[in-house]
């Protein structure tokens, strides 16, 4: 070859071949020894051979890329099919690579061209990947293609109007289905912003959490909107148009051990029939008593206009509060707890540590009685609060029974001078009931700490990942149904249980569909407790870590979107290089599927505990049987790391919180703290290939998916805002309406969707200023147009983008 060619650029291609051949080589090696793909270690010694003969000024350089790229091609499809997402960072780089080996700058050098000889074989394995590319993009193989049933039945009246929301879930029920038909899929993608409104309140306020968020779904109630903020402010709007009626700002204890801020919702209590006997006057005493027995805290009624309240709105508070509010004018109301105009949630709460106990999501309110859970701190001792569940006389805030899991039998109110048992399993989610049956629905947690049961009691074994049913009138159990047993993977029950009848072999049976981190939707009798759709149980991995067991099998639902188990062809990433290291870490962890019990080595938890399905839940048409859902798969990885004492800091270092935040995963009084994380790349990409977020349709009565789609794009995940469609997890849960129209806006991009509930066919979207990590509601205004309600604020754990928005649609005119 003339000496008198430039040899420059070639040669720096050479030296970029041969570092990145050497990298996957390398890898490779590594990955052959842990038993896994030999693709890797071949592909880096090809490069290499190619990067030597680039050096060398040979044009076989190009014969031996075309030949890795031809054969990286044939095995990305017949490791993956003819799935773009996980095609692209297989050979993307080395077609990128490949056209810059055709360029003049590396041909001419060569003596030879793209169209002779090895640049010949290069040029036609571009073409065969950039012909393959476009049929790839085409196809979505994740997607099921179906259709819903049309049918409707006759249900019975909910007891609200139509354009009314009176709980979390619309009503207790629950099904977070709305009779309004005015936005149909003929017309939703004409909706518009109709007003909007910012509450001030935004997160990033010395002393927070990490995790503080907006995640209210607000009550409608004739004309006004009622609702929360993060750090617990109580605003009244106008529903037709936005505008403030009243704001209500409570007194909070300062230095609060927080792993949350947010607060889910509000409870609600009309006023009493005319005729009702008026409430028995205060007694002066039990005033006075009841104003000692919360020292440290704020009484509500104190230094605050207060009235004697007929309707009362019920507000959850980060300092273990629930403050009864007037909703005509905000006030507080006198005639509750005593004079107080509260209750006291630290009331014989054993390890009181003012916020690490109180209820984020809203309290159940029914024939006469508040029931009220909480949330305990997670993963940060084994001294922490009880889980304890209480009922209370709606309208004179009076103890009238507590169901304690740690002494199930006995729910008579507690003695005064008596504490509930300590770290029991807890309920952080949000309740239902069902007046009629006169039952609430409970959705249980685990005991901390999640990842270690070894000194669990039988009663904890019991109730822990369980739903249980309660009598309204006493809390005596009627049933209850564990999701889990023996928990080691934080998958406690999120989700608010969804109730609903069901015609099965031409009976009503009265139903309940229970959501799961874990993927399963149990569909239970809810009179019982006993399975409507089959469920089996499937033996599960075992050996769990020293001093621990693990249940034998776990139960599975017929209805169920568990995802399979991950392989290493389901390993992804940007490029190869990233791939191959998400592949090493898949082999060095342990990882057996499902119900890998936490090692030391550490295990991948898959679906992780952020779950397929979360406190959002799901929603249900329960005149066409149908579930509109949202899961999401993001996979965990879970180490155990021995403790030695109970105050070193194993996992968080040097990086205590500052303040009385807590330090989590630390697990003091454990045998072992635990870290937690994502399963990443090294460059922060999930290891799993997308989809990552799907929207679904399930039939209730057959068990049967209908439809899924992937949902929501990565443009606020990635450096770049690219709008790829590659389907994103969700936290906040969807809506369905009468009109055929179901709503979400708790994608990890800022945006809120409508979908044909029939097909799950996305049929219009609206840019949101915030992360809409919430429920959605709809309602209808005095100018009898139908409202969308869209909570834009934000999720700090998360960290999309923080807000403080209320933005309400409506279709035009009016």
């Amino acid at each position: 070859m003339p000496q008198s060619r430039p040899m420059l650029l070639p040669r720096l291609m050479a030296a970029f071949l041969l570092l990145s051949g050497l990298g996957l080589a390398g890898g490779g090696a590594w990955l052959v020894l842990l038993g896994g793909s030999w693709f890797y270690l071949l592909a880096g010694l090809a490069m290499l051979a190619s990067g030597i003969l680039l050096w060398r000024g040979r044009d076989a350089a190009l014969l031996v890329f075309g030949l890795l790229l031809a054969v990286t091609l044939a095995w990305a499809i017949w490791e993956t099919g003819l799935d773009w997402w996980a095609l692209a960072p297989r050979g993307g780089l080395l077609v990128v690579l490949a056209l810059l080996l055709l360029t003049p700058w590396i041909t001419r050098p060569l003596g030879t061209s793209p169209l002779r000889g090895g640049g010949a074989v290069l040029s036609l394995a571009v073409l065969a990947s950039i012909v393959t590319a476009p049929i790839a993009m085409l196809r979505d193989p994740h997607a099921i293609e179906g259709a819903l049933p049309t049918r409707r039945l006759a249900v019975a009246d909910q007891g609200i109007p139509d354009g009314e929301w009176h709980a979390y879930g619309r009503t207790g029920l629950a099904q977070r289905f709305s009779p309004l038909d005015q936005i149909t899929p003929a017309n939703v993608a004409r909706l518009e912003v109709a007003w909007q409104y910012r509450t001030g309140d935004m997160r990033g306020q010395p002393g927070e959490p990490q995790e503080t968020t907006f995640q209210v779904t607000p009550l409608k109630i004739e004309n006004r909107l009622f609702l929360c903020t993060p750090h617990q402010a109580v605003i009244a709007l106008d529903a037709t148009t936005g505008g403030e009626i009243w704001r209500y700002e409570p007194t909070i204890l300062n230095d609060l051990a927080l792993q949350h801020l947010t607060c889910r919702g509000l409870g609600w209590l009309p006023a009493p029939e005319s005729g009702a006997a008026p409430p028995a006057p205060l007694d002066p005493a039990r005033v006075a008593a009841a104003r000692e027995a919360v020292p440290g805290l704020p009484v509500a009624a104190e230094g605050a206009t207060t009235v004697e309240c007929g309707a009362r709105l019920y507000m959850p508070t980060a300092d273990g509060r629930v403050i009864a509010l007037d909703p005509e004018t905000g006030a507080v109301c006198s005639n509750f707890g005593d004079g107080t105009g509260q209750i006291n949630l630290w009331a014989n709460m054993p390890n009181v540590r003012p916020g690490g106990y109180y209820s984020t999501s809203p309290p159940v309110v029914a024939n006469g009685v508040l029931v009220v859970g909480g949330t305990v701190l997670d993963n940060v001792s084994t001294s922490e609060q009880s889980g304890v569940i209480r009922g209370y006389d709606a309208r004179s805030g009076a103890l009238l029974w507590n169901w304690d899991s740690g002494a199930p039998d006995n729910t008579a109110p507690i003695a005064p001078d008596a504490t509930y048992t300590p770290n029991s399993p807890n309920a952080w989610s949000i309740l239902s009931v069902d007046a009629a049956l006169g039952l609430v629905y409970v959705p249980l947690g685990n005991q901390p700490p999640d990842q270690f049961g070894g000194n669990r009691s039988p009663a904890v074994e019991r109730f822990s990942s369980a739903v249980v049913a309660l009598d309204l009138a006493d809390g005596s159990l009627r049933w209850a149904f564990q999701t889990v047993h023996h928990d080691l993977w934080d998958y406690d029950v999120p989700s608010q249980p969804t109730l609903i009848d069901l015609t099965v072999e031409g009976q009503t049976v009265p139903a309940l569909v229970q959501p799961t981190k874990q993927g399963e939707l149990y569909v239970l009798d809810r009179r019982t407790g006993e399975a409507i759709l089959p469920i089996r149980e499937v033996p599960a991995p075992q050996g769990a870590a020293p001093g621990d067991t693990t249940a034998p099998t776990q139960p599975v639902s017929a209805l169920s979107f568990d995802p399979p188990m991950l392989r290493g062809r389901d390993m992804w990433g940007a490029t190869l290089f990233d791939q191959l290291a998400c592949r090493i870490q898949l082999r060095r962890l342990r990882y057996e599927g499902r119900y890998t019990p936490p090692s030391l080595q550490g295990s991948i938890v898959y679906p992780g505990n952020f779950g397929v399905f979360n406190w959002g839940g799901i929603a249900v048409d329960p005149e066409r049987q149908i579930a509109f859902t949202t899961p999401a798969y993001l996979a965990f990885v879970s180490r155990l790391v021995p403790r030695e004492d109970a105050t070193t800091l194993y996992v968080q270092g040097e990086n205590r919180p500052p303040g009385s935040l807590p330090a989590l995963n630390e697990n003091f009084g454990a045998p072992y703290a635990v870290q937690l994380y994502p399963f990443l790349s090294p460059i922060g990409l999930p290891c799993q290939r997308p989809p990552w977020g799907y929207v679904a349709g399930a039939d209730l009565t057959t068990g049967q998916i209908a439809w899924q789609h992937r949902n929501g794009t990565v443009r606020d995940l990635s450096p770049v805002p690219l709008p790829f469609r590659m389907g994103v997890p969700d936290l906040g849960g969807p809506i369905l309406t009468r009109g055929g129209v179901a709503f979400m806006s708790g994608t990890l991009d800022n945006y809120v969707r409508g979908y044909d509930a029939t097909t799950g066919a996305q049929l219009w979207e609206h840019r949101l200023p915030a992360g809409g990590q919430a429920t959605p509601m709809t309602y209808t205004g005095t100018d009898n147009r139908q409202y969308l309600l869209v909570i834009a604020g934000g999720h700090g754990s998360l960290g999309t983008t923080a807000g403080d928005h209320v933005i309400a649609y409506a279709l035009p005119g009016g």
